[in-house]
């Protein structure tokens, strides 16, 4: 005799993921029960919600997840090509959405700055270092990556930072990186880097008036902390 486990059909109408994305609306659905509706179907043996919280449980989070390869997710028992390639496909339109800001937003605010890079940076493995060049009202011109570090660093010269600032006529400069620990808290050195790249700012007449650190969903100004 087979074993028995419930299928989706089992459970309460307005607790299939679903029905519950139609009803209550998808910020009320857990990460699992959103993946679930991506995967579809589940095994003979194991409905698509147990699927998704088993692949969910066996990455530890979204952000382990998105940087699996196809390959790696094949290994989970439930999961094909097909679904694999779904997942993968699922995470990059995701964090296409993500990059798809308009040039001339205004970025008045860290809060904007967060708005603009969290959902990308937060997921990073690397130190990225990036920069926000501004024109005189604010608005965003253009956002370049300036370097890639490593695990625990990256390496920031000033030419790199002011060559596009010089070439796009900036008015001003938002630095930020992130840190792939989670935590947005500056390190000293952050804070050196920052006030070297100031200084070199002052000789260039171009204003660098903030530097922004992403962390997992949250972050830090070093303006606001009274840090620079």
């Amino acid at each position: 005799m087979p074993d028995y486990y419930a299928t989706i059909k089992d459970m309460p109408e307005d607790t299939r993921p679903r029905e519950k994305l139609l009803f209550h609306g998808e910020a009320f659905m857990t990460d699992a029960e959103i993946l679930a509706i991506i995967l579809r179907n589940g095994t003979l043996h194991v409905n698509v919600l147990t699927l998704a919280d088993q692949i969910i449980k066996h990455y530890g989070s979204l952000r382990s997840l998105k940087d699996t390869s196809i390959e790696e997710l094949m290994t989970i028992k439930g999961v094909g090509e097909a679904k694999a390639i779904t997942i993968k496909a699922s995470l990059e339109l995701g964090r296409r959405i993500a990059l798809s800001y308009n040039n001339k937003t205004a970025i008045k605010t860290p809060e904007d700055v967060k708005n603009v890079v969290m959902e990308e940076m937060r997921y990073f493995d690397r130190e990225h270092f990036r920069a926000m060049y501004l024109d005189r009202k604010g608005c965003l011109i253009v956002m370049e990556d300036i370097s890639v570090g490593g695990l625990h660093s990256s390496i920031v010269h000033p030419r790199e930072v002011f060559k596009t600032a010089v070439k796009r006529s900036a008015a001003s400069i938002i630095l930020i990186h992130n840190h792939p620990s989670g935590d947005p808290t500056p390190s000293p050195d952050d804070v050196e880097v920052t006030r070297r790249l100031i200084e070199g700012s002052k000789i260039m007449g171009i204003d660098i008036i903030d530097h922004i650190i992403i962390g997992d969903n949250k972050f830090c100004s070093l303006r606001r902390q009274n840090l620079i």
